[in-house]
């Protein structure tokens, strides 16, 4: 293995949940809706298209051509409403291998994205991107290999269907895990599952339990956490980091501050997603002479 292809690193290009929210108050995590990259072993992993894709588009023009593998979780507004505006992708020679489950009404992910690019939507179809889109269809459960590489599915808890993943990668491991709602009475296997053991969870935690169990405006039912049960699943899956994700568009950044704040002291080694700001999973130099690599996660600043 090359010491070029030594490296794991998240970069977060959209962490809101729900709709975009740039303005004076959001600008130290971010207002831009779901879009996680990954690069992993010399791959490019997209995870969502929310509006913080067209910011991931603009940083890769200068490294045209482009081939990367993009997860779709699930095709709600926030997590395509960007895939339209991806400059990379009306670009002839670049490839991007798209995936997603089919949703419960039988749609793919290739006519959700081309359904939201049709007219009166927007004024351009899907059919004009002149990049080499590849659509692939999941089964939930099933995995994707890409080179060396492992990408793991499974189901989440939300309406109309969501799917969490989990990367791995020599021994290294992130799990995806947005958009989801915690059950009352246990932690969901699923998310267990994904997050066992690995190096990063990054976790829907829209509300706090104050909001959530609000008797005047409760949010039971819509399909969300709290980083209250991300701290829960964290410490039951053995996670080594957390990363606080899917920011409830109401929360400014001094109320996330404070919260950043109340995550730490459940959960010392744990982090809310900010755009910008990576995350890199980092292999010892001792992994190119054959030792097992020693696990050391940064965090950029």
């Amino acid at each position: 293995m090359s010491s070029a292809l030594a490296h794991f690193v998240i970069n977060f290009w959209g962490v809101r949940g729900s709709i975009s929210c740039p303005g004076a108050s959001t600008v130290r995590y971010g207002g831009n809706t779901p879009c996680v990259e990954m690069q992993v072993g010399g791959k490019r992993l997209i995870f969502d298209g929310g509006t913080g894709i067209r910011v991931l588009g603009r940083s890769l023009l200068s490294q045209m051509p482009v081939e990367a593998y993009m997860f779709f979780t699930h095709s709600h507004w926030d997590h395509i409403q960007g895939f339209p505006f991806f400059v990379p992708a009306f670009v002839k020679g670049n490839r991007f291998h798209i995936h997603a489950a089919i949703a419960p009404d039988g749609s793919t992910i290739e006519k959700r994205l081309h359904d939201q690019m049709r007219h009166p939507n927007f004024p351009v179809p899907l059919q004009v991107m002149g990049a080499d889109l590849q659509f692939n269809d999941l089964e939930i459960g099933q995995s994707v290999n890409v080179g060396d590489v492992i990408i793991e599915t499974a189901p989440l808890n939300h309406p109309g269907q969501a799917l969490g993943y989990r990367v791995n990668w020599q021994g290294y491991a992130a799990a995806y895990v947005t958009d989801t709602e915690h059950y009352a009475d246990h932690i969901d296997e699923n998310v267990v599952k994904l997050a066992q053991d690995a190096d990063v969870m990054i976790y829907d935690a829209t509300y706090t339990d104050d909001e959530y169990y609000s008797k005047q405006s409760s949010k039971i039912g819509w399909g969300h956490s709290t980083w209250q049960e991300a701290v829960k699943v964290a410490k039951a899956a053995n996670v080594k980091k957390l990363v606080i994700f899917h920011h409830d568009p109401l929360h400014d950044d001094d109320f996330l501050d404070q919260l950043g704040k109340d995550v730490a002291r459940e959960f010392p080694n744990s982090i809310l997603a900010r755009e910008g700001i990576p995350v890199q999973i980092v292999p010892s130099s001792s992994c190119l002479n054959g030792i097992k690599p020693v696990k050391e996660i940064q965090v950029s600043v």
